[in-house]
């Protein structure tokens, strides 16, 4: 299945292919204050428009986790990072379009504690 996603102005639109079955809500210091509820799944499943100049990176702790947000209007679509030698993208479900997440499994990370 195909979802649409953007950030809040519009500048970062992207598109990943994927069964949505579940999200991974951690309470990390970032994770938490964000409000993420994160579906991981390979990065080639994603294909994104992006304005010049729009997308901007932040990383902390062990900067594995390129967390990219909108230059502009600072919302928070997606991340990347490799995993078991795949690169993965952590795509922030509230940032998808016509998906209602009080129907999606969530399941709790405890990265407050990692």
């Amino acid at each position: 299945m195909s979802h649409k996603g953007s950030c809040h102005c519009g500048k970062i639109q992207f598109e990943v292919e994927g069964e949505l079955d579940s999200v991974t809500e951690c309470n990390c210091s970032h994770c938490s204050r964000k409000g993420y509820l994160l579906w991981f799944l390979p990065k080639s499943n994603l294909s994104m428009q992006v304005e010049d100049g729009a997308l901007s990176t932040y990383t902390f702790n062990t900067h594995k986790i390129n967390h990219h947000f909108c230059s502009n209007c600072g919302c928070a679509p997606f991340g990347f990072a490799e995993h078991g030698g795949v690169e993965m993208a952590a795509i922030n479900a509230r940032c998808l379009e016509n998906v209602d997440l009080g129907s999606v499994k969530k399941e709790f990370v405890d990265g407050r504690s990692t």
